[in-house]
């Protein structure tokens, strides 16, 4: 189920130095200093001007010490949207393993789908030289991708594909995974279809394989609906979720969902109700979760490699900085498989 991604040319930004923005913001070096330090003890109309060229140059101030400010740090940041979820816990350990081998240290953050909290990490990480910097998915604010574009080292985003990376991504494409549910489901008779998924307001990627599967059974007649919770994944969000479904269309037959912690909570809510599955309710999960195999019955579901995306990532950043250049493609697709079990 792999996806063409388009190829990418290599950036050729350079880093942003402090006389740049002097220059920008046509004041000294020293004053933009000073303004970094002591915002207060510059005047507003020049700090206002400064402030201006930081924000349009996207320069980030090296906090390296002393003779130690043109050197880098052997320090990788590494920023995730969910420390619940397991997959990224994949990645960045396979990860890790790799780069601690080679000198290297993981600096770890979580943004709680939060945009802001993602720019803070990036300016702060960036303000530390570090050897790269790694992001979850393609989708960042204007002012982050503005940061990254400029970032004097590698920037890896993870987890997803797309046709305009800032500079390298490893993943695969949500919107072909949530056809793959779909059309597993169609090729087991199923024709009134369900995708059911928490949090898909922040979580893009899940969103985005909601509307593959809705594509997919579009382009095979059937109406999918999408049912959306609010909060978080759990077994109480999938109860929620399957009473909303079912009130919409008590005729589902099949359904997916954004992950396996929600697929599990379908089971047991359709052991509740006594709803057999599969016979009346099929289920696909995704991610493949290690409870996948020994739930009752076992999940099919969709696994998509989170220890391989780690792995890739760290190979390439390892080559870059040993010297060996950089790919011919900025795309690294890792794909991912359906595994068929008892519930679909």
């Amino acid at each position: 189920m792999d996806e063409a991604v388009p190829r990418r040319t290599r950036r050729t930004s350079q880093a942003i130095k402090m006389s740049d923005v002097a220059k920008a913001a046509d004041v000294s070096p020293s004053t933009v200093s000073l303004f970094l330090r002591q915002p207060g003890a510059v005047a507003k109309k020049t700090g206002a001007a400064i402030e201006a060229a930081i924000e349009r140059l996207g320069y980030v101030p090296n906090l390296m010490a002393g003779g130690l400010a043109a050197a880098r740090s052997r320090v990788v940041g590494v920023i995730v949207p969910s420390m619940r979820n397991a997959f990224f816990a994949e990645t960045v350990s396979a990860l890790q393993a790799i780069l601690w081998d080679d000198g290297f240290q993981i600096m770890f953050g979580n943004t709680d789908y939060d945009e802001e909290a993602e720019l803070a990490l990036v300016r702060a990480y960036l303000s530390w030289s570090p050897s790269a910097l790694i992001l979850t998915g393609l989708h960042h604010s204007p002012q982050t991708r503005n940061l990254l574009k400029h970032a004097d080292c590698p920037v890896v985003e993870m987890w997803e594909l797309g046709d305009d990376p800032v500079d390298l991504a490893v993943g695969f494409s949500h919107d072909q995974a949530g056809r793959a549910a779909a059309h597993h489901l169609i090729r087991k008779g199923r024709r009134r279809l369900a995708f059911l998924g928490a949090r898909m307001h922040e979580d893009r990627r899940a969103m985005q394989r909601a509307e593959g599967f809705a594509a997919e059974a579009a382009e095979a007649g059937i109406q999918a609906e999408i049912v959306h919770h609010i909060r978080p994944a759990s077994t109480e969000a999938a109860a929620t979720l399957l009473a909303k479904a079912l009130s919409e269309d008590p005729g589902i037959d099949g359904v997916a969902t954004s992950n396996d912690t929600l697929a599990l909570g379908l089971l047991f809510e359709c052991a509740r109700r006594a709803i057999t599955v599969p016979e009346r309710l099929a289920i696909v999960g995704f991610g493949d979760l290690e409870f996948t195999a020994f739930s009752n019955p076992s999940l099919t579901t969709i696994r998509p490699f989170g220890d391989v995306i780690g792995e890739e990532i760290a190979r390439l950043v390892s080559g870059i900085l040993a010297g060996k250049g950089r790919p011919q493609s900025p795309f690294v697709n890792t794909g991912f498989v359906v595994i068929e079990r008892g519930s679909a």
